[in-house]
């Protein structure tokens, strides 16, 4: 009977979170990190039907969940500009090129990872196709809407699309090497791109032929070619899984030539090797704090790279690519601190407004502005400090983690002292890119 009782409670749970898509909550007496007013001390903040509709002192109103923020920071949702959460499947690996692909088709709800990304305080995330093709699929932005259980609430409305490039040693090792296709080296990977190019290219000049009356025969429709032409019509966004600074280059030159001049490049080690030439070209950079090695083309890189893009002028973000990683985004932001000598509103701004904008919905998150989304992270001590906890999650108004009062059955417990061999047999000597899952690596 207390197993029948709990799988009801957990459901009723789900519903009554499921229907709450939008909410009305009133933070009080926190210090406030706006991200683009400065710092609040004692300062409320009002949502109103999932939007922020007040920030001031001393806000008065009733009938309304109420959280004390006294000594604790209240900050902007996190927003990760690379993951693989709440997906089906991460590559469609069968061809060098498949924009025709959506991962947006196969969203799963129930990913737990999403829960425990709330737990770090991130609101948004970039569920991205994998990095096995040199073109891949198209991305979801999605909201952290822990408890819906229709795909579609996850979506992030209105977000821009966004679609998957690859550079390097994914796309040769997936085609060249594993199917004897074309990429099987650097220089293929340019043509890959150019060909794609060319086809969406003639694709769209045939149906402007066709719907002006010069032609009498539509031609087929492709999803593919018609994707690329939205590439290069500005419709869609670029983010290029990439390592190497001699292919950024490569593919900046690519897309000059093609009139594309959206395109973030993402992981982009060398990215520090290049600087200037992503600033004068207005791409921007989403990184890891101190990841590399982990592969040969990743073995030149340093921890330095954020700070380096940001003093260039590039827009930078630093990203998670991991369902690990993605809790403590806040503590990857910090490193930034440490080797770079960012300020703290340069190292927020990596894991707030800059992948935002990055993202193209910087009008409705990354900043705690009135009219934008109630989308709130709320620490014990401060973010960028070793000791932050996040407290409170907020996603549209609606509390989705809660430290103190979020069910115990909602998280799990290790012991430490506890030893499983199969796993450590299976993990010894592999990193986990989650861009690769599915993915034969070695």
């Amino acid at each position: 009977m207390k197993k029948h009782f709990t799988i009801i409670a957990i459901a009723l749970f789900a519903v009554s979170i499921n229907a709450q898509d939008h909410g009305d909550v009133l933070i009080q007496n926190g210090t406030l990190i706006t991200m683009d007013d400065g710092i609040m001390e004692k300062t409320d903040l009002l949502i109103r039907n999932g939007k922020i509709e007040q920030i001031a002192k001393d806000i008065e109103v009733s009938n309304i969940k109420t959280i004390d923020a006294t000594g604790l920071y209240v900050m902007p949702g996190i927003i990760d500009a690379h993951s693989h959460l709440g997906i089906d499947a991460v590559n469609e690996a069968s061809n060098p090129v498949t924009a025709e692909v959506w991962v947006g088709d196969a969203l799963d709800p129930y990913d737990i990872n999403i829960y425990r990304a709330l737990a770090g305080g991130v609101t948004v995330s970039h569920a991205m196709h994998g990095s096995a093709n040199a073109i891949g699929g198209q991305c979801e932005t999605i909201k952290h809407r822990w408890g819906v259980m229709d795909p579609n609430e996850l979506r992030m409305k209105d977000a821009p699309r966004t679609i998957k490039f690859a550079l390097g040693e994914n796309p040769i090792r997936v085609h060249g090497e594993g199917q004897s296709i074309v990429p099987n080296t650097r220089m293929g990977m340019e043509q890959v791109f150019r060909q794609a190019f060319e086809d969406g290219k003639k694709y769209k000049k045939d149906w402007a032929e066709y719907n002006s009356g010069k032609t009498t025969t539509p031609p087929t429709y492709s999803l593919r070619n018609q994707t690329m032409a939205d590439i290069m019509d500005g419709k869609i966004l670029i983010h290029c899984h990439s390592y190497r600074a001699d292919e950024i280059l490569m593919l900046m030159d690519v897309l000059e030539d093609y009139g594309v001049d959206q395109i973030c490049f993402q992981h982009v080690n060398e990215g520090f090797k290049v600087a200037p030439e992503l600033a004068e070209f207005g791409a921007s950079a989403s990184v890891f704090s101190d990841w590399w090695a982990y592969k040969f083309e990743v073995y030149y890189s340093t921890a330095y790279n954020a700070a380096i893009l940001t003093k260039n002028g590039v827009l930078t973000s630093i990203n998670s690519d991991s369902r690990e990683l993605i809790r403590h985004l806040y503590h990857e932001a910090a490193k930034s601190q440490k080797y770079g000598k960012l300020s703290d509103e340069e190292a927020l701004k990596l894991i707030t407004i800059n992948p935002a904008i990055q993202l193209g919905i910087d009008d409705r998150v990354g900043t705690l502005t009135k009219g934008k989304d109630g989308d709130v992270a709320i620490f014990k001590n401060h973010p960028l400090s070793i000791y932050a906890t996040p407290q409170y999650t907020i996603v549209d108004g609606v509390i989705r983690f809660d430290y103190n009062e979020d069910m115990d059955d909602m998280r799990l417990d290790f012991d430490p002292e506890e030893t499983i061999p199969a796993f450590y047999e299976r993990s010894e000597g592999h990193h986990h890119d989650s861009c690769l899952e599915g993915v034969h690596q070695h």
